[in-house]
């Protein structure tokens, strides 16, 4: 008798429980999508020619909330290879955001830097065939640090939010800001300094965004070899880094986008990256200055279909016009639904650290999304 009223107890009680998670599930909305991007480019840079197809980009990605408040999100980079950290198949998100106020949400885990408008942005939206220099070399994708290829992310704690809502619910006011290792992706922290980044940016019309953004902090790294007479060395070496960026945004009804970002860094970086095998404490030589801005515009030929468009993309690896790169870009995209479409570029590249300063580029991407 004591056996079935066991068993009866505990079929009510996982009855139970099945019940009020129907009602009230831990995980809920799970998602499965993922992008792929196939990319055609031409380079006609003296001494360095190219004319290749590439899987530019292939990520997966799963995404839901957590017991109502939570937002989850998990996305795996995979394509690339196993030679470096730089293109090897490798986990880019992994966090989890508290949201229940808007003007107070809470971020944990591995995710974009809150540094410039760009960076957070999908690399289809942002709109060319890749992020412009300034946010490639100072946001944290080929960063001029020397820090191994993050795609603009860090692992990390971030606060942000939205105030004084106005017409039709658009927020004026928009804060975020955040502690993280410094390091990029998948790492720890090398010198127990962390870094701050952050910004804030009014909105004060309906598409318009305007804002200014920081970071402090620095990136290290932990050297170890071996001597001649066979004994073990480890050195470690911390580069502080600070920068700030300037930035604008229109996106109006009608489909025209305007965006410029300005951004201004100081702070040496390591002559190799920690993407390479053999990267060491060795500087770049650039010194301790850089800088860069793009302008773009994008046009619709048909609203949400078809656009074209122009960007000026120029950065100054020393801050000096010397060794500066600029890009003149010109191009259109066209989708032929909202998980297929297609962008091409021209490209006239005056790179004043070369010998032979100009050359054309051509680009082509299929852009697929599930």
């Amino acid at each position: 008798m004591r056996k079935l009223t066991l068993a009866a107890a505990l079929m009510m009680a996982a009855t139970t429980f099945a019940q009020e998670t129907k009602q009230t599930p831990w995980f809920s909305n799970i998602k499965l999508s993922g992008y792929g991007l196939v990319e055609y480019q031409y380079s006609g840079q003296q001494g360095n020619k190219s004319n290749t197809f590439d899987l530019r980009l292939v990520r997966v990605s799963l995404d839901g909330r957590l017991k109502g408040d939570f937002y989850w999100k998990a996305q795996m980079q995979i394509n690339g290879n196993t030679t470096n950290n730089g293109t090897s198949p490798r986990l880019v998100d992994l966090f989890a955001e508290w949201q229940k106020y808007p003007f107070l949400r809470v971020k944990a885990g591995q995710f974009k830097l809150p540094f410039t408008f760009e960076n957070p942005m999908h690399p289809i939206d942002q709109g060319f065939m890749s992020y412009s220099q300034n946010v490639s070399c100072l946001s944290g994708f080929s960063d001029r640090s020397g820090q191994q290829s993050s795609n603009g992310r860090d692992i990390g704690i971030q606060l942000q939010g939205d105030f004084l809502n106005v017409g039709k619910g658009r927020p004026l006011f928009h804060y975020q800001a955040g502690v993280f290792n410094g390091q990029g992706i998948n790492r720890k922290d090398v010198d127990q300094q962390k870094t701050v980044a952050g910004g804030v940016w009014v909105m004060p019309v309906e598409g318009m965004r305007i804002g200014v953004f920081g970071l402090e902090g620095s990136y290290a790294r932990k050297w170890s070899y071996t001597d001649e007479a066979g004994q073990k060395h480890s050195m470690t070496k911390s580069l502080p880094q600070h920068r700030y960026a300037v930035s604008a945004e229109y996106v109006t009804k009608s489909d025209w986008t305007f965006r410029s970002e300005y951004i201004h860094s100081t702070g040496e970086g390591f002559k190799t990256s920690d993407n390479e095998k053999n990267a060491d404490l060795t500087l770049n030589g650039y010194g301790s200055k850089a800088d860069g801005l793009y302008a773009l515009a994008i046009a619709p030929i048909k609203k949400k279909k078809a656009h074209v468009k122009a960007r000026y993309n120029m950065y100054r690896r020393n801050g000096e016009w010397d060794k500066s790169k600029t890009m003149y870009e010109i191009g259109a995209d066209y989708k032929f639904s909202k998980n297929i479409g297609v962008t091409a570029e021209y490209v006239f590249v005056n790179d004043r650290t070369l010998n032979k300063h100009n050359y054309n580029m051509a680009d082509v991407q299929l852009q697929l999304r599930f």
